[in-house]
């Protein structure tokens, strides 16, 4: 608790009745527990690690297993493949891929969704594909599901890859990556529905708008619709301007935003084109082509990374959007990481993490509205530092419009290199030599029922004795966010109470004694945000005075 005291000739003391005040977040580990484990619990690969966290439970859903766990105890509650999940909630694809979950607090419904694809077929992405979408009958994830299924592209023969999934207050929004066979890509495509119409007792989908699918060059390459859970953010979408497969760098992003999404006939608003620093992922001489391979502990580069999209959700919170890719710092894999006015869609903050010796990868992130922002990610490295790829975490706090990252927390180690099952494949579209698939991405996500807590689940290698086993690890990730500091300024007869802009939501409070019995009362003047700072405006001469920011 911060009190700031003044009386005329003004002067002002700081001082703090409780903890001390902490110039940085802390983190600290809570539940860390293994989800799935290859050749146990699932045969996917690459997993698609995706997962969220729920009022009780975390879940996991990724390419062949759905499953729950208790987050107060870590055990395994519910677990069912992929296909009795979408059997179960009505519906019964031949072959799915690339699942995504969200919880939405407001509506206490889950959501999850897939593609489907032809199995039989010689080259799937030259036919079209249908989006799966089910939706939770209530709060048990474990419960009931419905679920519906619709033709990606209802224009056009093309083939959605890496479905991605948003939810707000309007509407629930699934984009995809268009391909006519797997060497000829057509763009991004995205559809809303209203929130309200896959709520009915039986989810109806007739409203959903279709808007086509945009050149690369228009909107940007693999859109990430925002998920926003309080209210600041509707129908935004954020998408690097290029992944980088042509090993080019680029330096853009696009942002723009369905508009009336919680009905029919929804639009789109122009695009914005950002301009920020530089980004590209490095390439790989070894290969002979873009195959982006982070070097580990053994030397070798024969794990695939990631290129630049954005490959994990992006999130809004109290108005700020926050998305994460890869990039190459000094020939190294590296975290970029943004935040964006959900409003103007103005570029507030832009930063890169990387390590000299190590690459970063399949990074995620999410932040709650006291400006606490948590990454997760793989890393791994070679020589005399050699680190088998294991699961990082690293928070940061928002203050003064500033981001400050502490040190990376080690959540789980590597216990082995990885060289999959899969790494004798040769991909028989890019014509690449062997490799280990790794991701397609991570997940990360804020508890709904306490902010401070953020939940990860990343891959790593988890067998001692062989190379080709990886298991999903499950953290909780507790953090202590520094408190407001207040500061006072006389101007003339008045006086200004201000405090960093990214401690929002606080109501300031004023004093005559902090003798026992304390009686608080709120300060009725107006607080005025103006850029980096919120401030109160009051007379210096109104006596010997207390103030406290109250939450």
């Amino acid at each position: 608790m911060k009190f700031l005291k003044f009386a005329p000739p003004l002067f002002c003391i700081l001082f703090c009745l409780s903890a001390r005040t902490q110039a940085q977040v802390t983190m600290t580990i809570g539940q860390n527990f293994v989800g799935s484990t290859y050749n146990i619990e699932t045969q996917a690969l690459p997993p698609d690690c995706d997962g969220t966290i729920g009022p009780n439970e975390f879940v996991e859903f990724i390419n062949d297993q759905f499953a729950v766990y208790d987050k107060t105890t870590g055990s395994n509650t519910y677990r069912i493949d992929a296909g009795t999940f979408w059997s179960q909630a009505g519906i019964s694809p031949a072959a799915y891929s690339d699942p995504r979950i969200i919880y939405d607090p407001s509506s206490q419904r889950w959501f999850a969704t897939m593609v489907d694809l032809n199995p039989n077929a010689a080259d799937p992405t030259t036919q079209n594909n249908n989006f799966l979408l089910a939706v939770s009958v209530s709060s048990d994830p474990a419960g009931n599901w419905q679920a519906v299924r619709f033709r990606a592209s209802p224009s056009s023969v093309a083939f959605a890859d890496f479905p991605t999934l948003g939810v707000d207050a309007n509407a629930v929004y699934i984009s995809g990556d268009f391909f006519h066979g797997e060497t000829n890509p057509l763009g991004a495509g995205l559809v809303s529905i209203p929130k309200a119409d896959l709520l009915l007792p039986t989810p109806v989908i007739t409203n959903r708008t279709w808007f086509g699918i945009a050149d690369y060059s228009v909107r940007g390459q693999v859109y990430q619709p925002v998920m926003c859970l309080d209210g600041t953010s509707s129908g935004n979408v954020v998408a690097v301007g290029n992944i980088g497969m042509d090993i080019i760098q680029y330096s853009n992003l696009f942002c723009f935003a369905v508009q009336n999404a919680g009905g029919p006939g929804a639009t789109l608003t122009a695009p914005v084109n950002l301009t920020v620093p530089p980004y590209q992922v490095p390439y790989n001489a070894d290969f002979d082509a873009p195959l982006f391979t982070p070097t580990q502990s053994d030397g070798t580069s024969a794990l695939e990374g990631n290129d630049a999209r954005i490959s994990a959700r992006v999130f809004a919170v109290a108005g700020v959007i926050y998305a994460v890719h890869n990039t190459e710092l000094n020939n190294r894999m590296a975290i970029r990481w943004y935040r964006i006015s959900a409003t103007t869609r103005a570029l507030l903050e832009v930063g890169t993490l990387a390590d000299n010796t190590q690459d970063l990868f399949f990074p995620a992130i999410a932040a709650n509205a006291s400006g606490t922002v948590v990454i997760g990610y793989n890393a791994c490295g070679p020589g005399t530092n050699n680190l088998t790829v294991s699961c990082y975490a690293v928070a940061g706090q928002t203050s003064g419009g500033v981001t400050t990252f502490g040190t990376p927390l080690l959540l789980q180690a590597g216990v082995n290199d990885y060289h999959g099952d899969d790494e004798t494949l040769l991909d028989p579209f890019l014509g690449l030599p062997p490799y280990s698939r790794w991701g397609d991405y991570n997940s990360i996500a804020n508890d709904p029922s306490d902010p401070s807590r953020f939940w990860t689940m990343i891959m790593y290698p988890s067998d001692g004795a062989t190379q080709d086993v990886y298991s999903t690890q499950i953290t909780e990730l507790i953090t202590a966010s520094p408190r407001p500091k207040l500061t006072i300024t006389e101007t003339g007869t008045n006086a200004t109470i201000s405090w960093a802009s990214s401690f929002t939501g606080f109501t300031l409070q004023k004093n005559t004694s902090i003798s026992s019995p304390l009686t608080w009362s709120n300060v009725p003047q107006a607080q005025v945000t103006n850029g980096n700072s919120i401030s109160v405006t009051i007379s210096a001469n109104s006596g010997k005075q207390f103030f406290r920011l109250k939450k």
